[in-house]
């Protein structure tokens, strides 16, 4: 393809970080190569193990933690904002056909950087570059921006019903 794509996938329910994880692979299966920036994560969770696996997947964890039941520390800001230069550069280089901003919009909700931000990085990007967003919450201005727009919807959850979030295993 000549232009890169913008994808956004987005919603309560669950899957946005799977499907990212499905086009990754689908990419690098085709040669292509995949950078997969984690914002807000710190911990490797099972689905990271595949840069170890294929080649040309790099995972790189841009946050500090879960801090969803607190505000977020200072720390938690500036590792974000480091987060978003290095994304802005790999956007930029084409040194990758496929970015992927995982949990960006939760980095966005929690006010860590501004939309506008990543707005500028992403149409700054080297043109053949396909960017992919995951999250809860994505603005308004992403769903403008974005060029296929997927909202994951809960229907149902086998954990909604013992009060406990999906991922963290936290009672509510």
């Amino acid at each position: 393809m000549d232009k890169g794509y913008v994808h956004l996938y987005t919603g309560d329910g669950k899957g946005k970080t799977t499907a990212a994880f499905g086009l990754a692979l689908r990419a690098a299966m085709s040669g292509k190569k995949v950078y997969i920036g984690q914002f807000v994560k710190d911990m490797e969770y099972n689905e990271t193990k595949i840069k170890d696996i294929v080649d040309n997947i790099d995972i790189e964890q841009l946050g500090r933690g879960c801090f969803i039941f607190e505000d977020p520390a200072e720390e938690d800001k500036e590792a974000a904002r480091e987060g978003l230069r290095k994304c802005t550069d790999v956007l930029k280089s084409g040194e990758y056909d496929m970015v992927i901003l995982d949990e960006l919009t939760i980095a966005l909700y929690f006010k860590l950087f501004d939309v506008e931000d990543i707005i500028e990085a992403i149409r700054n990007r080297d043109e053949k570059v396909e960017v992919v967003i995951t999250g809860r919450y994505a603005p308004k201005e992403l769903y403008d921006l974005a060029d296929l727009v997927t909202e994951m919807k809960e229907v149902k959850h086998y954990y909604s019903t013992k009060g406990l979030l999906a991922r963290d295993g936290i009672e509510r």
